[in-house]
């Protein structure tokens, strides 16, 4: 039953990869998806988010992040980022810019037949005055997320569209899918799809993959990760691995 069990897992896997269609949960992933944190329950993430160029690293060291389940179906969201940026060039630069705020609305319940529909709006709020990580412009992001599970199968996504403004910059389309399946109680392991339009007149369109889990250390202590590559015009790795604590 197993072996079948995991089988079932690779092919579905397999077809995400080669369906014609663009297919691709929040944290380890890029993608997202409608289920908020159960009311007065809260989750905190202290992690670290990467993105690998030639020549060039970027990303978060670390970011914390809150979210609360303010009311049934409701969550409030927090994201705190210290980001870098490495490049030979101009060297090691480290600084706090931008606040994350954000709230995450399921409108439609889950059935056996009707997958569960929510949205999670967000804004980046310039904080501190800091012109290497941020433009002192803030962003929104507005997007749908769909989640349907069968059994210790689920996969979720959709798509969203950001609002860029500053002098070069573009509004930008993402769309992604993605699969995770339960091993055990203790691991679970899932693949994500994204691809998002450029977000800057100098930048290209993004298509990518990340492979990624969790490891439940305790009921409330788990372990998150992912790494992942790009295939389209851009050539980049991810990386992030980060500690949830729920209660």
């Amino acid at each position: 039953m197993y072996n079948l069990k995991t089988r079932c897992f690779l092919l579905s896997l397999f077809l995400i990869i080669f369906s014609e269609q663009q297919i691709i949960a929040g944290p380890p992933y890029f993608t997202d998806d409608p289920q908020p944190v159960d009311f007065r329950h809260w989750e905190y993430y202290i992690s670290t988010t990467n993105i690998f160029r030639t020549n060039a690293w970027s990303g978060t060291s670390p970011h914390v992040e809150v979210n609360y389940g303010l009311v049934p179906n409701v969550q409030v969201h927090l994201i705190l980022p210290m980001n870098y940026d490495y490049s030979p060039q101009n060297g090691f630069k480290f600084g706090y810019a931008t606040t994350e705020l954000g709230v995450k609305y399921r409108f439609v319940q889950e059935t056996e037949e009707v997958p569960q529909i929510g949205t999670f709006p967000v804004v980046e709020i310039p904080t501190i005055q800091n012109n290497e990580f941020s433009n002192g412009r803030a962003q929104f992001f507005i997007p749908v997320w769909v989640q349907k599970s069968w059994g210790k199968l689920t996969s979720y996504g959709g798509a969203g569209y950001w609002i860029n403004p500053g002098t070069g910059n573009k509004n930008w389309f993402f769309a992604g899918w993605e699969a995770q399946y339960d091993l055990s109680s203790v691991v679970t392991l899932g693949e994500e799809l994204y691809y998002h339009t450029a977000d800057a007149v100098t930048t290209n369109p993004v298509a990518a993959f990340s492979i990624g889990g969790s490891i439940n250390a305790s009921e409330k202590f788990h372990i998150i990760f992912s790494a992942g590559h790009s295939f389209l015009t851009d050539s980049f790795t991810t990386a992030y691995f980060g500690l949830l604590w729920t209660i």
